[in-house]
C-alpha cells in the first residue's frame, strides 16, 4: 500500500498546475443546486419519475456507487432498505431482497438480474454477480418483492444493472486509469477507453483486483475485460455487451463461536476424519465468457419491438472439504417484447406483450479431493434445463395523476437429469407446470410532489439448479417451487422545496413451500421445503439536502437514512419431530438501520461517512444460536479536481472504523455449529482515478 501512496504523491505533484487551474474552474462553475436530482425509473418500462411509479423500486446512481471504496458492491447495495448483501469471504457474494437469503449459501438465487436489459441470470436460476466489476457500472435499480409480468418467476425481486453509453454530435475519445490499494494485500487497477460519436459509441475496460484476505485461505484474484457498444440509426438501436472474467477466490469456511473469539482469522478447522479448508485448499475457480445483443426498433409511431439474444460459457472448479467438483455450464437465452404506446393530451396508454426463454446445460463431475488435487471419480452428472415465460402488461396514466398497471406472466421450467456413472441409468424428467402470476398496481399523485401507491402481486420461484442438484451430490427432483402473494402500500415524494426526498412502504407477504438450506454431517448442503413463512415488514428511506444555499467553502451537504423492519417468522414448519412454527426466519435481522452524510466543498474536497447498524439474527431454524448485532462505520474522503474534460480524483478511506468483530456472511443451519465467517477488522484503502 505504501507504494500506491508514493505513486499518488508523485502523480499529484506532477499535476499541481492542472489542479490549481481546476480549482479556479470549480469555483467559477459551481451551481447553486439546492434541490435533490429527479430520477426517472426504467423498471417495468415505466419511464416515470421515481415518485410516480406504483412499485417499491430503489435507484442507485453513479454518485452513490462512488460513495465507498471502488472494490465491492456490498456496502452500496446494503444502503437500500430491504436489501442485504453478504460476503462470506472476499468475492463470495450473497444477495437477498426481503429475506430471500434463506436459499443462498453462496451466489445469487431468487433475485433475477439483468444488465442493460440482457439477463445475467441463467436458465438454472443462478447469477454469478461476483463476475462483475463495480467500476463497469453507472447505476442500478432494485425492484423489491415479486415482480411478475416483465421479469417472470421470482419472489425475491429483480436487480437491473446499467452501464450507460452516450452519443455525441462531436466524435471524441476519452480514457480513464485508476488504482486502489489497501490493507491485507488489496490492490486493484483499471484502464478504460471510450469513444462517443453521433451514431456509434463504444467502451473497452480492463480491470484487475487481488487481495491476500483477512483470514487463512481467503486470498482472491479477479481479472476482467468488458467491451460494450451501441449503434443507433434513425429508428433503431443495437447494443452489444461482451465480457470475460477469470475469478479465483479461496473459501476459508465457517468456524465456531469459540474459534472466532480465540482467533477470528482461522479458516475451517479439521474435525474428526474431516480435514479443514487449508488442508483441502478449498477454493473457487470460475472462468466465464458472456455475450449479449439487445435490439430496439420503432415500427411506425405506435409500436416498439425490443429483443435480445445471449449466450455464455462457464468453466467452474471447486475443491471442497469432501470432494473436488468440476462443472461446465453452457447457457443460451432469447426474448422479445412488443410495445404499443398511445399518448393524448390527458392520457398515456402502454401495452406490452412478450416472451423470454433461458436454457442451461450443466456437466457436473465430482472427484475425491486430495489436498486440492482431484482424485478418483465419485460420479458424473448431466443436466438440461429449459425455462420460459410469456407476459402481458398494460399501463394507463390519466391526467398525470392516476397510474394503473396490470400484468400477467405464464412461467414454466423443465429438467432432464442423468447420472452418467450409474450403470444402465436413464434420464429423469421433471416438469414444473405452467403457473400464472398476476400483478396489479395503482398510484395516485396527491400533488406535484407526493404520491400514494398500492399493489398486489403473486410470486412464483422455481428451485435453482444448485438446489435440485446441491453439493451433497444427490438429485432432489421432488423439491417444490415457492409461491405466495405480496400486498403492499406506500407513500413517496418530496418536501421542503424538493430538498427532502422520502419513500415509506409496508408489505404483507405469505410464502408457501419455502426452500430452506440444510447441511449433512460433512458440511455438504441440501434443500427442503419448509411450509409457510410470513414476511411482513416496513421500509423507509429519506434523503435531505441540508444546505439551502451554498457557502464560500461548502457546496453541498446531503444526509440520508434507510431503515428496514423485518419481523419475519415461520408459521407452519415442521421437520420430523421438530416444530419450528413461530420461530424467527433464519438469517434475517429484525432491524437494519443505515445513515450517512456526504459533504462537498467548492475547492473539490469531499467526505462520505456512513453507519450500518444491524440487529442480531438467528443462525438456525431452531433459533438456538444468534449472530450478535454490530455497527459498521465507514468513511471515505478525497480531493477531486476538474479542468475542461479532465478530472483527477484522489481518495483515502477506512472500513470498520470502530474495529468491530462481526460476521458479514453467516453459514445458516451449519453442521458442527460452524456458523461464522468473520469479516476484517479496521482496514484502510487509498487510490486515484484519472479521466482524460
Amino acid at each position: 500500500m505504501k507504494y500506491l501512496f508514493l505513486f499518488v504523491f508523485i502523480y499529484s505533484n506532477n499535476s499541481v498546475s492542472f489542479c490549481q487551474a481546476a480549482d479556479r474552474m470549480v469555483v467559477d462553475k459551481v451551481k447553486n443546486d439546492t434541490i435533490l436530482p429527479e430520477v426517472t425509473v426504467q423498471a417495468f418500462n415505466t419511464r416515470l419519475q421515481w415518485k410516480a411509479v406504483p412499485a417499491a423500486v430503489a435507484t442507485i446512481t453513479s454518485k452513490e456507487i462512488n460513495r465507498y471504496a471502488n472494490t465491492s458492491l456490498v456496502p452500496i447495495l446494503n444502503t437500500v432498505p430491504g436489501v442485504r448483501m453478504e460476503e462470506r469471504s472476499p468475492a463470495s457474494y450473497r444477495l437477498s431482497v426481503r429475506g430471500s437469503l434463506l436459499r443462498s449459501p453462496f451466489g445469487v438465487r431468487n433475485v433475477k438480474v439483468y444488465w442493460n436489459d440482457i439477463p445475467l441470470t441463467d436458465g438454472g436460476g443462478n447469477t454469478y454477480l461476483n463476475l462483475i466489476d463495480m467500476n463497469q457500472l453507472t447505476g442500478a435499480e432494485i425492484i423489491k418483492g415479486p415482480s411478475a409480468s416483465l421479469y417472470g418467476a421470482g419472489t425475491g425481486g429483480t436487480l437491473l444493472l446499467r452501464s450507460d453509453l452516450a452519443f455525441s454530435n462531436t466524435s471524441r475519445n476519452s480514457y480513464s486509469v485508476g488504482a486502489t490499494s489497501g490493507s491485507y494485500g488489496l490492490f486493484a487497477e483499471r484502464i478504460s477507453w471510450q469513444y462517443n460519436g453521433k451514431y456509434f459509441a463504444s467502451s473497452l475496460q480492463q480491470t484487475h483486483q487481488q487481495s491476500d484476505g483477512y483470514r487463512e485461505q481467503s486470498a482472491t484474484r479477479k481479472d476482467a475485460i468488458k467491451w460494450q457498444a451501441a449503434w443507433q440509426l434513425k429508428k433503431q438501436q443495437i447494443q452489444f455487451l461482451i465480457f470475460y472474467t477469470d475469478l479465483f477466490y479461496q473459501t476459508p469456511g465457517g468456524i465456531t463461536m469459540a474459534q472466532m473469539l480465540a482467533n477470528p482469522k482461522l479458516s475451517r478447522q479439521p474435525a474428526g476424519i474431516l480435514p479443514g479448508s487449508l488442508q483441502q485448499q478449498a477454493a473457487i475457480y470460475n472462468k466465464t465468457i458472456f455475450g449479449g445483443i439487445h435490439h430496439e426498433i420503432a415500427v411506425g409511431d405506435l409500436f416498439i419491438i425490443k429483443s435480445f439474444i445471449t449466450g455464455n460459457n462457464t468453466s467452474f472448479k471447486n475443491p471442497f472439504i469432501t470432494n473436488y467438483e468440476k462443472r461446465t455450464e453452457d447457457n443460451l437465452g432469447a426474448g422479445t417484447n412488443l410495445i404499443f404506446r398511445k399518448k393524448t393530451v390527458r392520457t398515456d396508454f402502454q401495452w406490452m406483450n412478450g416472451v423470454e426463454w433461458l436454457y442451461n446445460h450443466s456437466s457436473i463431475n465430482d472427484f475425491g479431493n486430495r489436498a486440492g488435487v482431484p482424485d478418483t471419480v465419485q460420479f458424473k452428472d448431466n443436466i438440461f434445463i429449459n425455462q420460459w415465460f410469456a407476459f402481458s402488461q398494460m399501463q394507463y396514466t390519466v391526467d398525470d395523476k392516476w397510474n394503473v398497471t396490470a400484468g400477467l406472466s405464464l412461467n414454466n421450467q423443465s429438467y432432464k437429469y442423468k447420472r452418467l456413472t450409474d450403470p444402465n441409468s436413464v434420464y429423469v424428467n421433471k416438469n414444473i407446470h405452467a403457473v400464472l402470476t398476476p400483478r396489479f398496481a395503482v398510484s395516485y399523485r396527491i400533488n406535484r410532489d407526493i404520491s400514494l401507491y398500492a399493489l398486489a402481486a403473486k410470486g412464483f420461484s422455481l428451485p435453482a439448479l444448485a438446489e435440485v442438484r446441491p453439493s451433497d451430490g444427490n438429485f432432489y427432483g421432488d423439491l417444490l417451487a415457492e409461491y405466495g402473494w405480496n400486498y403492499e402500500a406506500g407513500i413517496k415524494g418530496e418536501l421542503l422545496s424538493q430538498r427532502l426526498q422520502f419513500d415509506v412502504s409496508s408489505y404483507f407477504f405469505t410464502l408457501e413451500n419455502a426452500i430452506v438450506r440444510r447441511n449433512n454431517a460433512a458440511g455438504a448442503e441440501y434443500f427442503v421445503n419448509a411450509g409457510t413463512i410470513k414476511q411482513n415488514g416496513i421500509e423507509a428511506l429519506i434523503k435531505f439536502q441540508l444546505l439551502k444555499k451554498t457557502t464560500p467553502f461548502i457546496s453541498g451537504i446531503h444526509v440520508w437514512s434507510s431503515y428496514s423492519y423485518q419481523p419475519y417468522r415461520f408459521t407452519n414448519y415442521q421437520q420430523t419431530s421438530n416444530n419450528y412454527s413461530g420461530n424467527e426466519l433464519t438469517g434475517v435481522p429484525r432491524n437494519v438501520w443505515l445513515s450517512g452524510i456526504d459533504i462537498e466543498t467548492r475547492k473539490g474536497m469531499y467526505a462520505n461517512l456512513s453507519l450500518n447498524s444491524t440487529s442480531a439474527l438467528p443462525l438456525t431454524d431452531a433459533n438456538d444460536a444468534y449472530a450478535d448485532a454490530y455497527q459498521l462505520l465507514q468513511i471515505k474522503t478525497g480531493y477531486r479536481c476538474k479542468q475542461t474534460e479532465k478530472q483527477l480524483d484522489i481518495f483515502v478511506g477506512i472500513d470498520n472504523l470502530l474495529n468491530k468483530n462481526y460476521s458479514l456472511g453467516n453459514d445458516i443451519n451449519a453442521a458442527g455449529k460452524r456458523y461464522y465467517n468473520p469479516a476484517s477488522g479496521r482496514n484502510i484503502f487509498a487510490g486515484f482515478i484519472y479521466h482524460f
